[in-house]
């Protein structure tokens, strides 16, 4: 008797791809996030290839993956595929603490993050 199979977590023409524990915040990593949706797949990896963020290296490798996923393990068309959703989400915060004047301290803390991101196949328009 084998394992039965989880139920996909996105459509048959969608593939997902995440990244988690990544060190930045959501603000920032959210506005790289934002800069690619609804983008073509190979405009959105020229957009992360030339953006000054630091972390849109991470990004890139999590849409690299998300198109290797669609490729490898749904069969799906590369040349057809578009960014859906590219979402963040929080993660776990580091806490740390800086001396201050008189004897006191400052909390800092330092945000980690999470994106996902689902490529869709779609048929070009005629």
């Amino acid at each position: 008797m084998g394992k039965t199979t989880n139920p996909r977590r996105v459509g048959e023409t969608e593939a997902l791809a995440k990244i988690r524990m990544l060190r930045t915040g959501g603000q920032k990593l959210n506005l790289v996030a934002q800069s690619i949706r609804g983008m073509k797949v190979e405009k959105a990896l020229n957009e992360l290839q030339f953006s000054r963020k630091r972390i849109a290296k991470d990004v890139r490798k999590c849409l690299e993956s998300a198109i290797a996923n669609a490729e490898n393990n749904h069969g799906l068309d590369i040349d057809q595929l578009v960014v859906t959703q590219a979402y963040v989400g929080k993660s776990l915060v580091m806490k740390r603490w800086r001396p201050r004047a008189r004897g006191r301290s400052a909390k800092i803390l330092k945000p980690f993050s999470e994106i996902t991101i689902v490529v869709r196949e779609v048929e070009e328009a005629a």
